[in-house]
């Protein structure tokens, strides 16, 4: 029998520069990131890609034969680019026509680079990842007219992407407005109605959703609940997948201990925890499966790639090869229990 080769396992750049900087610990540098990616290895399987931060990394400026650059700097590791995350802090979805129009550029920016790499050859598969940066509080003064003008924002956003190709993912996080739950996410997603307009599901991020935070009221989770209840869990699990797996276009394995952190300038939002930590709340393997399975236990094949997402770690921890070499290893895992074989 053949090993799973699909879904290719990529690892996340981007937990180098989030929640670092001036009032935090120091950004990982690239470089960094890419030799600890590179280096991580078990029983001869290696990571077969990264996903980008268009900020602090990489700058979504940069020329066509700097794209050509990274292209062969990424690909120089023996490694592929998958998704991009645009950098679309500067102008709130649910902001002036100013801020909007500036959200749009970004992801005008960014779905130009992703076309090009893909051009170049070394970005099979992937999404350009995107939020509403807004507030939920903010969001919260007028809900059904901020959720509007998130969407008609999305929309523009779309288009745009669309002329290159490229598909947007939402990543469903309780820090963003609109997107805040799973509930109020599922609202923006079929109001925005575009056919490359999809959810990027990250399972720490998600499995606060079933919990209710920034949004009591959507809470699929008992109040108190106790975490030894394994099954009350799985069928959170099974409500909270079986409504926004058919948007998933984007996929990060992850674990969270159920509580939220935030660290430097970013939000407090899902904690990552890493991959073996013993407080995790979530079976990673097999919940692994809610998203990647549909309800009757079928693969749905909606995504080439996946990635390791672990934000807010101490420096100390990201630069540890055997960090690296454990995530590794616990997405092998989620492959062989739920990928496929593709000659």
């Amino acid at each position: 029998m053949n090993e799973n080769n699909y879904p290719k396992l990529h690892n996340a750049m981007w937990p180098g520069v989030v929640g670092k900087g001036p009032d935090s610990e120091p950004v990982v540098g690239f470089d960094t990131m890419l030799e600890l990616t590179a280096g991580a290895e078990v029983d001869g399987v290696k990571f077969d890609g990264v996903d980008l931060a268009l900020f602090e990394h990489i700058d979504v400026n940069i020329s066509d034969d700097e794209i050509k650059r990274l292209a062969d700097k990424v690909g120089g590791y023996n490694l592929k680019i998958g998704s991009l995350v645009a950098p679309i802090w500067g102008g709130p979805a649910m902001g002036s026509k100013e801020d909007r129009a500036n959200f749009v550029e970004m992801v005008r920016k960014s779905c130009h680079i992703g076309q090009k790499l893909t051009e170049l050859g070394i970005r099979p598969s992937g999404v350009v990842r995107i939020d509403s940066a807004s507030s939920p509080h903010d969001w919260d003064a007028d809900p059904t007219g901020n959720t509007k003008l998130i969407a008609q924002t999305f929309r523009e956003a779309c288009d745009v992407a669309a002329e290159y190709g490229e598909k947007l993912a939402a990543e469903g996080e309780i820090c963003w407005g609109g997107m805040h739950s799973w509930k109020t996410m599922l609202e923006t997603l079929e109001l925005v109605d575009r056919p490359n307009m999809g959810f990027q599901a990250d399972m720490a991020h998600t499995l606060l959703y079933t919990m209710g935070y920034n949004r009591e009221q959507d809470r699929i989770l008992p109040p108190d609940f106790d975490w030894s209840d394994r099954a009350t869990l799985e069928e959170a699990l099974k409500t909270l997948t079986n409504a926004l797996r058919p948007w998933t276009i984007d996929f990060h394995v992850a674990q969270n201990d159920g509580t939220v952190f935030g660290s430097g300038s970013h939000d407090k939002t899902g904690r990552h925890c890493q991959a073996l930590d013993p407080n995790g709340k979530l079976d990673v393997v097999h919940d692994a499966g809610y998203w990647l399975r549909d309800e009757n236990g079928v693969l749905t094949k909606a995504f080439k790639h996946i990635c390791w997402d672990g934000c807010m770690f101490p420096n100390s921890v990201m630069t540890n090869q055997q960090t690296w070499n454990d995530i590794l290893a616990t997405m092998i895992k989620v492959r062989q229990a739920h990928g496929w074989y593709e000659a």
